[in-house]
């Protein structure tokens, strides 16, 4: 007999098992354990080892499942069927009020409910549990009868030693090991069980049964058990980033695919071990005078779940679809901290039309590819007053004062740079100047430069073939990884563009990893409006959308006129899942950012290029400073929270 198991391994022999049912029903517990009943093995009561499914097992596909004989007396063979511990735990049907109308009286049923032992509960089931465990005991809201119920049943967990086609617990972290959550815990081996207990009243129970110490051999065994079940199901599914990837393709044509074939039966919901939607039915005596409300459970997928005065917001099959998936994989996250799925499977398996949740997740919220590593390189002729040479090779004039230089023969450094960096860029006899680099080419940059000055005026009228002094590339880049997932908007005000120019073909070049992209743009007038026949050519793709406006305009101007912030009154998207990049003058930006929060952008979720004086380029002469920050070290890219309020502040 067991003196000591806190911490210790025991081996019970398969002949002994019942010894483990009477101990159980000793402490006046019904045990619920797996039995063999219409083809099907299921949760219900049971008063001896007998009933156990031993010698029987399971096969279990999309759409399918079947039990046959095993061929040898092992007892937890399968892994899961139709019913889960939910029915135990939160009952399909519960009287919640009793009202008497002449009393004028509502009163509360409490009913009587006895001890219970669960038998065979997979590391699913014992996560199924704590996730129902954090919806009704560990949020605003206590449901005593789930507490009273859940708080009587000791749970004796089984480890898998087998997988099925439909199982993927590895995928959601649930299994196929046990993790806590259990009073006892065993995993079936040749010939009986390893057994551990998990909690004092488990010990308890373990006390009293024919059990010695395992030995290496059989603790060996088991942990090669759930090893194997582990390999059956495959590489796990890429889970990371999924609430995300899930809540960005709300509009997915997915939805409506696969609702050409759902049925809305409902077996997912019913035979999920978290779902808990439910309905509140009255039933009365035939003169009304007596009442009972009865919780029973419900589903997104019936037609009536969203029913209101007004009609039926969740109308079509793909909606009740996206609501279920998007909830048990998205929004269940935001209310109780993990997903609603912990891979069991049953889903798919009773699914009567074959839809595999996880291929619908590959389909509608696949993967995002690995980010690139972003690439660090000294630039090239780092140090003040040594600069590289590069030739021009073509003058492109985009407005009457700017010019876009595209530049070769360049020194590989500036090659390896990244949108939102710059150069500094200087002729003989004339100062340095720091130029945003607008465009990344493979063999060479492009430099878009406004007259403004002795340099940028040399600069702009310079003709094919010149050569020029640059230094770079330095300063921070686009942070292009915040916005996978969500939606990338970009603003631009006047010569602001250019340094957004690189991060529009950036995002175009990865546009698979976001939810939308955007390009909002203002100028003073049409004819100062750069890039005229890009933007015209971005606004006939159908990957972005572009929005132009300018301040004053004539009649042959068709578009927008007014500030850049009008713009925003066409977006349609969740903004709380935005990111934004912003560049142009500074109170342009501070009115664009105010609109951004306005809408619900979080501010660290707000990038902006800030501009100031630059000689050196590398922190040391001062000219750049902006309270704690240099510039051109330091930015020009920031974050907003990174910045605080010295981007508001005057004089700083």
């Amino acid at each position: 007999m067991v003196t000591s198991s806190l911490g210790t391994q025991w081996f019970l022999a398969r002949s002994d098992l019942d010894s483990l049912v009477q101990a159980l029903r000793a402490d006046d517990r019904r045990v619920i354990g797996p039995t063999l009943a219409d083809g099907a093995i299921v949760y219900d009561e049971i008063t001896t080892a007998g009933e156990l499914p031993a010698g029987w097992t399971d096969e279990q596909a999309p759409g399918r499942y079947r039990v046959r004989p095993s061929g040898d007396d092992h007892v937890f063979d399968y892994t899961v069927g139709p019913t889960s511990w939910k029915r135990f735990t939160f009952p399909p049907l519960l009287p919640i009020t009793v009202a008497d109308r002449e009393g004028f009286t509502f009163a509360q049923p409490v009913p009587e409910i006895p001890p219970l032992a669960f038998l065979g509960v997979r590391a699913c089931e014992v996560a199924a549990l704590g996730i129902q465990d954090q919806v009704f005991l560990g949020g605003p809201f206590t449901d005593e009868d789930y507490r009273t119920r859940r708080g009587g049943a000791l749970v004796v967990a089984v480890q898998c030693t087998r997988a099925n086609a439909t199982c993927f617990c590895s995928s959601m972290g649930t299994g196929p090991e046990v993790h806590g959550g259990h009073d006892l815990l065993l995993t079936e081996v040749a010939e009986g069980f390893v057994v551990e207990a998990g909690s004092a009243r488990g010990s308890a129970v373990l006390e009293r049964l024919p059990a010695r110490q395992a030995t290496h051999a059989e603790m060996g065994a088991a942990v090669d058990g759930v090893d194997a079940c582990r390999s059956q199901m495959g590489e796990p599914l890429p889970m990371v980033g999924i609430q995300e990837r899930l809540l960005a393709q709300l509009d997915h044509p997915r939805w409506a695919e696969v609702a050409e074939r759902c049925l809305e039966c409902g077996n997912c919901t019913m035979s999920c071990p978290t779902c808990f939607c439910t309905a509140t039915v009255e039933r009365s005596d035939l003169d009304g005078t007596r009442s009972t409300s009865e919780r029973i459970w419900d589903s997104c997928f019936d037609a009536g779940f969203a029913r209101v005065a007004g009609g039926d917001f969740r109308s079509r099959s793909r909606d009740r679809y996206r609501q279920w998936l998007t909830h048990k994989f998205g929004t269940w996250w935001r209310q109780f901290g993990s997903s609603g799925c912990v891979g069991c499977g049953r889903c798919i398996t009773w699914c009567p039309v074959e839809i595999d949740v996880r291929e619908e997740l590959a389909a509608i919220a696949p993967p995002l590819p690995p980010a690139p590593e972003p690439v660090h390189v000294r630039p090239a002729a780092a140090a003040p007053g040594a600069y590289s040479v590069a030739r021009v090779e073509a003058v492109h004039f985009e407005t009457a004062d700017t010019a876009t230089l595209s530049l070769t023969e360049l020194d590989p450094a500036l090659l390896a740079g990244r949108p939102g960096q710059f150069a500094m860029v200087t002729l003989p006899a004339f100062s340095a100047v720091p130029i945003s680099i607008s465009r990344f080419r493979p063999d060479g940059i492009d430099l878009t430069i406004r007259a403004v000055g002795p340099t940028t005026t040399a600069l702009v009228n310079l003709n094919h073939g010149a050569r020029i002094g640059i230094r770079g590339p330095l300063g921070t880049s686009w942070p292009i990884e915040q916005a996978y997932g969500r939606h990338a908007v970009v603003v631009a005000g006047g010569v602001g563009l250019p340094p957004l120019r690189g991060l529009v073909d950036q995002l175009l070049a990865e546009r698979s990893r976001f939810s939308s992209v955007m390009l909002f743009y203002g100028a003073r007038t049409p004819a100062d409006l750069l890039f005229a026949d890009e933007l015209k050519a971005l606004g006939e793709r159908d990957d972005i959308s572009v929005a132009l406006t300018v301040d004053r305009a004539g009649p042959e101007w068709p578009g927008r006129v007014g500030v850049v912030t009008t713009l925003f009154d066409q977006v349609s998207c969740d903004c709380a899942r935005m990111t934004a990049f912003v560049v142009g003058p500074e109170r342009m930006m501070q009115a664009t950012i105010q609109t951004l929060i306005g809408r619900g952008v979080a501010r660290d979720r707000i990038f902006v290029s800030m501009e100031r004086h630059m000689e050196c380029g590398i922190g040391l002469c001062g000219h750049c400073q902006m309270g704690r920050f240099f510039i051109c070290k330091d930015g020009p890219v920031f974050r907003l929270t990174e910045i605080g309020d010295t981007f508001n502040r005057e004089g700083i």
